[in-house]
């Protein structure tokens, strides 16, 4: 809770900050409100990358349009999802061989993870912020053979929870929302982390199967 107070206090005193983005990206938004968000989502999670636009736009579209953000967090969460299931099958096809191209030294380990709990891993790092590199463990998903549904139950989970999270401070906080992301993003994903864990491990707990004697 004295996190969180520190986070506010910081964010109602933080400046501003002037965010240029490309013409194309605004004018599509723009003009499509939440289609346009879900085609950014969609190409920043599958063939491109657009780090934080994709969040500063669903941020100006719920300040602009309050009453409609659950909608653009729904598209935003909606263009993601696809997008990665396109690398995710891309990568099943492709096998390992595509997974160790793009994963290099760190796929050893990232293997050891999606075998052990594909589920968790790709719900925690959908939640982490740019520049961590997710792709690689939609990649690992796919060519590892996870089975579709936790992937995308994981990745639905984490997404609509990110969007909406920053859809709620768009709302509260107006435009210095965009600062704070900016700002405090890893403590921001820390304190999502953790309490997506706690609620993780307590589920896992209250449905564990009790030992046989």
């Amino acid at each position: 809770m004295r996190a969180l107070q520190n986070l506010s206090i910081t964010f109602m005193q933080s400046p501003i900050p002037q965010i240029h983005l490309p013409h194309w990206v605004q004018a599509i938004v723009a003009s499509t409100g939440g289609l346009g968000l879900f085609v950014i989502a969609f190409l920043d999670s599958s063939i491109l990358t657009f780090p934080v636009i994709n969040d500063l736009l669903l941020i100006d579209l719920s300040i602009q349009h309050p009453a409609r953000m659950p909608y653009y967090a729904a598209m935003a969460t909606l263009g993601s999802v696809c997008g990665c299931l396109v690398d995710f099958y891309l990568a099943r096809k492709g096998g390992e061989a595509m997974f160790h191209k793009h994963a290099g030294p760190r796929a050893r380990h990232i293997h050891a993870w999606i075998n052990q709990n594909g589920f968790a891993c790709i719900l925690l790092t959908a939640l982490l912020p740019p520049p961590t590199p997710f792709k690689i463990f939609v990649i690992a998903a796919g060519a590892l053979e996870m089975p579709v549904r936790p992937f995308v139950l994981g990745l639905t989970l984490a997404r609509s929870i990110r969007f909406l999270g920053e859809g709620y401070l768009a709302i509260t906080y107006g435009y210095r929302a965009t600062q704070f992301l900016l700002t405090h993003k890893l403590e921001v994903a820390g304190i999502v982390l953790a309490v997506v864990l706690a609620l993780y491990l307590a589920s896992r707990l209250a449905f564990r199967q009790p030992a046989s004697s």
